[in-house]
């Protein structure tokens, strides 16, 4: 595994992932594009893979989407985001991909046309990877719109002659979106170990050795930063046991 960029926080637990994604992203660099997708459960640790990606990968431009519950039903509408700062390359694509893409985002009339649209936005990365490797994160991939997704999985299979890497961040309920035919990267509960040196870099108050165990019992494998709410409970407990209320669980939402 390299050595890590000198602005990156190795992640506990997660050095086999960090070398994944590294391999991804040096592919890339010398002009060997490739996807990856994240897939793991809300909460377990996706979302500071992507941004461990972002800072390990110096000369890179990034450029980054978020799937969103409220725009599922938006067509084009995650790929809008991720085109957007590329989009000063529209001018070098054929009219018929600059087109396409314009009736994509609504800036034009027209029936979008799956196929061009995904060829435009291949060529928007082509062009964009050209001045310098390109590297686009998806996070909360399963809530991307089913014609972003389709437009993206297209792109992800196309990328292998670019400077230009792609990582997906996903929960289990992808595969409607194609993203099961992509390389996946499976991201898994920490073991209980790294959970605790974790646990105890990022707690606010010393804790024994008791205390942890049974935080570490409870996130269940999980990054210890879905246990602020325990961590209060054992707090304000004078005795420091855990008493877990009902429905409080720590598992708020996360990637």
């Amino acid at each position: 595994m390299r050595t890590p960029a000198l602005t990156t926080d190795v992640l506990v637990g997660r050095q086999e992932l960090q070398q994944r994604v590294d391999e991804l992203t040096d592919a890339a660099r010398t002009g060997q594009g490739g996807a990856l997708v994240l897939e793991g459960e809300a909460g377990i640790g996706k979302s500071a893979l992507l941004e461990y990606a972002r800072n390990a990968a110096p000369g890179f431009r990034v450029v980054r989407t978020s799937g969103s519950e409220f725009e599922q039903e938006l067509p084009y509408s995650a790929l809008h985001q991720l085109c957007v700062p590329m989009l000063k390359h529209l001018v070098e694509l054929p009219d018929r991909h600059r087109d396409a893409l314009r009736v994509a985002f609504g800036l034009a009339e027209g029936t979008p046309d799956p196929f061009r649209i995904g060829l435009a936005a291949l060529g928007l990365v082509t062009a964009a990877a050209r001045e310098r490797p390109l590297l686009c994160l998806i996070d909360d991939a399963q809530w991307v719109d089913t014609a972003s997704a389709r437009a993206m999985v297209f792109l992800a299979h196309r990328v292998a002659a670019d400077p230009a890497a792609m990582i997906f961040a996903v929960r289990p309920t992808y595969a409607a979106n194609g993203f099961g035919e992509l390389p996946q990267l499976a991201v898994r509960g920490l073991r209980d170990e790294d959970a605790k040196v974790l646990l105890t870099t990022r707690s606010p108050f010393p804790l024994d050795d008791q205390v942890r165990v049974r935080l570490v019992a409870e996130a269940c494998g999980n990054p210890p930063d879905r246990l602020h709410p325990a961590r209060r409970r054992l707090r304000a407990d004078a005795d420091g046991a855990c008493r877990p209320t009902a429905g409080e669980s720590g598992s708020g939402p996360g990637t």
